[in-house]
């Protein structure tokens, strides 16, 4: 009788399956990306997670969130994201935190995590958890803006300092080499941001104040599947620590 993992190990072997099986993985941000990047990973064979967010799940989060369904609203997404990663691999562990993740943050991150998913929106959370990752040297990757694109092809790996196009990558470079920071594995778009309108007397005006970015149920999931199919690599590469 084939087992869980049986597929998966055909491509990476034993050693890969064990590998992935003892590896810690942290996901700050389980929405439109966070919530693909926790499937992925749990489907993969990751044994250990830390799920980090603080929001519950809305009705505006169906058009696009793995856990998002009219059953889950109101529920507390990490807590959603656990029972879905049990649900897959009933050995697997789960540690949750029902809240941001912000520069005044305590604990969450320590030597026991293998890897650091950042999944979140806001520039001086991904800036402090870059810097904490880069003090404990933890390995990052850091997904960069998803919202009013429509071109799941463009997405790109990359380090942060080649990126171009995307706003978000841009004020991170600038934030990060003003810190002495000057590598980061990030997944970005080139596709330029589309232009949201709004409408006046009918007549469609540019918006020009800041508002949500539009968002499509095919972007963000697959920025998240990329996220952590390069988790996964990375960690089954990984020479072994001593």
């Amino acid at each position: 009788m084939e087992g869980q993992f049986s597929r998966t190990e055909l491509l990476i072997g034993n050693e890969g399956i064990e590998k992935l099986k003892c590896a810690k993985v942290a996901i700050f941000g389980i929405g439109g990306v966070g919530s693909f990047v926790v499937e992925a990973l749990a489907r993969g064979g990751i044994g250990n997670f830390v799920l980090v967010d603080a929001d519950k799940v809305t009705l505006s989060n169906l058009n696009r969130q793995l856990i998002a369904t009219h059953q889950t609203i109101g529920k507390a997404k990490v807590e959603v994201a656990k029972e879905r990663i049990l649900s897959i691999n009933p050995q697997a562990n789960v540690e949750v935190y029902e809240e941001f993740f912000m520069p005044d943050t305590k604990g969450i991150i320590d030597n026991s995590i293998t890897y650091i998913v950042d999944a979140i929106d806001t520039v001086t959370a991904k800036i402090e958890l870059v810097m904490r990752a880069n003090q404990l040297q933890i390995p990052i990757i850091s997904c960069m803006g998803t919202g009013n694109k429509l071109d799941p092809t463009l997405f790109e790996v990359s380090d942060i300092q080649k990126t171009s196009v995307c706003p978000l990558a841009k004020v991170m470079r600038k934030e990060l080499r003003a810190r002495g920071i000057n590598k980061l594995k990030v997944v970005y778009s080139k596709e330029e941001p589309i232009s949201l309108k709004k409408k006046v007397d009918n007549t469609e005006i540019e918006n020009t104040k800041k508002q949500v970015p539009g968002s499509i149920s095919f972007v963000p999931s697959v920025a998240g599947l990329i996220l952590a199919g390069e988790v996964i690599k990375d960690i089954i590469y990984a020479e072994n620590k001593a």
